[in-house]
Order: C-alpha cells, then structure tokens, then sequence
C-alpha cells in the first residue's frame, strides 16, 4: 500500500490472467503455483520471478519502477476485490461492518469503502494481524462459549480506542531521564510547538511519546509516533522508512 503511489498498474491484467480469478461477489482463488508460503519460507516462487520478468528483489537493495508498479496493481486488485465483498455483504441486509485481518489496516482500501458509502458505519480492528486473533478469540470464548452477555455501548466501542496499554505522566518521563543521565529540556506548548515547525522544516525525523499504548500491531503506534514532512525531493530515497526503521 504503502509503496503504490509511486507506481502504475501496468500488471493488473495480468494478475488477474495468472493469479487470481475473482467472482462476481468477491471470492476468489488464488493460483498457489506462483505462491510459496503454503510450504515454503518464502511469499512467492521462481514462477512469480518468472511471469513478471525477472528474479525477486534482494533485502535492503534498492526499489525500482518495477517494484512500485507491481504494489500498485496488487493495491488495485486488492480494492476490486474488497469492494465486491462488501456489495456482495450488502445484499443481506446489513448495514454495519466490521473489518479485522491484515488486509484491514490496508487504509486507502477502506477509505474507499467509506466514500461509497456501502455501509451506515465501519469498525476496523486496530490489531488486525495474528495478535488480534487471539483477542478475537477471548471474546469468542466470554461471550459464546461462556455465555456472558454482551453490553452495549452507543457512544463507543469498549476497546476506547484500543488504548489499552500503560501511560506515563511527565514526572514519571523526567525521573527516568534523570536515572539514566539523559540530557532533555522541559517546554510548555508556547515554546514546544515552534521548535518542533522548525525541526520539520528542516527535514528532520521526530518521535513524539505521548499518551497510552494502543493495541496496534505496526510501527505508527500512539504511545510513540514518528513526525516527518516528506518534501517530494526526498520521497524516492524513503529514508523515512529507513530511519524509522531503527528508531
């Protein structure tokens, strides 16, 4: 997703000649002869290599014009698809959706799906990966299997956000600095905000530490987020990624 602004979708035919075939409701099959990780350590074999024209790009080597078109077909196909899911869900009758898995963190795919307006409302799980299964399955096992029953909340849903995890007032952040010898200086907003324009400004990479840790299985979490202006000079080196990686 992340990747396929910067590409064409130059492959959607042929993704949907050779590695998918979609109905007309949204299920679809994938062709596993172009696909590895049913049975091997990889996402795709020397198939895959071979029917978009050449070997699989090497960790950490760099991103051409191949790659980012590549993304932004699949992100094409992705949104088809997921569109004619939610037509198809539509047709009986509900008005609510909710949404988990790792294709839901997929933000301009739902994105989409609002505008359509398909749905009276969206939930979208915030940790949509492997972690927030077993949450799922807590839930599954109080409710259904225990018999507990299920409160509602008009105003929100309970999870509040998803901010599940610890906070830390500004004492608590200063005497851990003091601990460890750690050079800081404390500012008000008058004097914070400015400071942090001008650090933007030029091009630099921020964390920023507040609030409580949410239950989010990727990198943007809201306990520590990462403030940076990408100027378009700079988009194609992706230092941001880069940087953040690390941080």
């Amino acid at each position: 997703m992340g990747l396929a602004p910067y590409g064409e979708p130059k492959y959607v035919n042929l993704i949907y000649k050779n590695l998918i075939d979609v109905q007309s409701d949204g299920s679809f099959r994938l062709n596993m002869g172009y696909f590895n990780y049913a049975t091997g350590l990889t996402m795709t074999n020397s198939k895959f290599d071979h029917l978009f024209g050449g070997s699989r790009r090497e960790p950490e080597s760099g991103i051409t014009q191949k790659e980012m078109d590549l993304a932004r077909s699949i992100q094409v196909v992705t949104e088809e698809v997921i569109l004619k899911i939610c037509h198809a869900i539509k047709k009986t009758g509900a008005e609510f959706l909710c949404l988990a898995g790792g294709v839901a963190l997929n933000c301009v795919a739902n994105g989409k799906i609002q505008r359509e307006k398909i749905f009276k409302e969206i939930w979208i799980q915030p940790a949509s990966g492997d972690a927030g299964g077993a949450l799922g399955a807590a839930y599954s096992i109080w409710y259904e299997y225990l018999g507990n029953n299920r409160k509602k909340n008009e105003e929100m849903d309970f999870m509040k956000g998803s901010f599940l995890g610890p906070s830390f007032e500004e004492n608590e952040v200063t005497n851990y600095l003091d601990r460890i010898g750690s050079t800081y200086e404390v500012l008000d907003d008058i004097k914070l905000m400015p400071k942090l324009a001008k650090i933007l400004a030029e091009n630099k990479v921020v964390e920023w530490f507040q609030g409580a840790k949410d239950l989010i299985n990727y990198l943007l979490k809201s306990l520590s987020k990462i403030l940076v202006i990408l100027r378009i000079t700079h988009l194609r080196d992706f230092r941001y990624n880069n940087t953040c990686r690390f941080i």
